[in-house]
């Protein structure tokens, strides 16, 4: 069985195998979110705890959080669902999922590192990749350089440099749910047009009832 693990701290990861049965059986019918001591893999990863993420079976088939079996389920999926992105709205499908139990015919399991340990372990804990783009959203703009309300994000946003054909060019993200004064304008516009079209639509049924409550007088 593959191991594919994840060192969230330093954007890494590294997949490595298992070919020792005695303890793959150490892990058998645990679920998604369980926690698994470094020693029971290897000795390397002495002091390391692992969280299983999820993982795959030898079909390719999924592993989903809540299904509480170690085979194979059909299942009907809609939006809001994992393992499942709708192509239209309300469309449901019936998929084929894995449960969320490990279990012999798992062919690779996610695992993340929540402790580590004293040894570096080679390829995954003693090098850090940086992040290639910053943030995009207003909020984690703010969050990350400790902006207060009066600074302006747009200011803030990280470029990176992209060189092509013996080109320069730098570019930036379009930054998220940024209120600026435009959008305050657009926004009391839109409220302006909505009430005077229910103020319209109101005084047109009010001169109907009128108009109706007067040819009814006249037919008597």
């Amino acid at each position: 069985m593959k191991f594919n693990i994840s060192y969230p701290a330093n954007g890494t990861n590294k997949c490595i195998e298992v070919t020792d049965q005695a303890k793959l059986n150490s892990i058998f019918n645990l679920r998604i979110s369980s926690e698994i001591n470094g020693e029971t893999l290897d000795s390397q990863f002495e002091g390391y705890i692992f969280k299983i993420m999820g993982g795959n079976d030898k079909q390719g088939f999924t592993m989903k959080q809540g299904i509480l079996t170690n085979t194979r389920v059909r299942l009907l999926l809609a939006k809001g669902h994992s393992c499942y992105r709708p192509r239209r709205k309300g469309e449901r499908k019936r998929k084929s999922v894995r449960g969320c139990q490990v279990g012999p015919d798992i062919a690779v399991l996610h695992l993340t590192v929540l402790k580590k340990g004293e040894k570096e372990i080679p390829g995954l804990t003693d090098k850090s990749i940086d992040n290639r783009l910053g943030p995009k959203r207003a909020s984690k703009i703010r969050k990350l350089f400790s902006l207060t309300k009066e600074d302006d994000p747009r200011d803030y946003v990280i470029m990176r440099k992209v060189e092509r054909n013996g080109k320069v060019n730098y570019k930036r993200p379009k930054i998220q749910r940024l209120v600026t004064s435009k959008r305050r304008r657009q926004k009391a516009k839109w409220l302006k047009t909505k009430k005077a079209r229910i103020h319209n639509k109101l005084s047109n049924l009010k001169a109907q009832k009128a108009l109706k409550s007067k040819k009814q007088k006249a037919a008597e």
